[in-house]
């Protein structure tokens, strides 16, 4: 019995191995006019990516902040917060391949936000939609 237990051991251990990996990270300045559209950014392909933003801009700071898995040529998957003035955090989800579509807000006044920015779902652009002229960044983490 003795042998049986240290042989099932042996199974379950071997199975549970670590890897660790030094994690990769990209980071994206932007000053956008109003209604202007950064350079496509393309995400990591088939893996967990965490994207983080913010607004710098008086009057304008926020956070957003998603897990987002972008399968080339399909689509783009997400999950995350996005901040609000005045009001708790909302979560916002879902997956698309459509350009335009909003991913995360990571202004505090709902009108800088990532979208989709390619058909078939490839890159990730920042979107001015305020009327004024927007700072912040944008990391990737992966």
């Amino acid at each position: 019995m003795a042998t049986v237990v240290v042989i099932i051991t042996s199974m379950v251990v071997a199975n549970a191995a670590q890897t660790f990996t030094t994690p990769n990270s990209a980071f994206v300045s932007y000053s956008l006019a109003a209604g202007a559209n950064s350079a496509a950014i393309t995400p990591v392909a088939s893996r967990s990516l965490l994207v983080i933003g913010c607004c710098t801009t008086f009057n304008n700071r926020g956070v957003g902040q998603v897990n987002l898995l972008h399968i080339p040529s399909f689509n783009i998957s997400w999950v995350g917060l996005e901040s609000y003035a005045g009001v708790p955090a909302a979560i916002t989800q879902g997956a698309s391949n459509t350009v335009g579509t909003h991913i995360v807000f990571i202004d505090s006044n709902h009108k800088v936000d990532i979208q989709v920015a390619s058909a078939g779902a490839n890159t990730i652009q920042i979107h001015n939609g305020s009327t004024g002229t927007v700072d912040g960044n944008v990391t990737l983490i992966w």
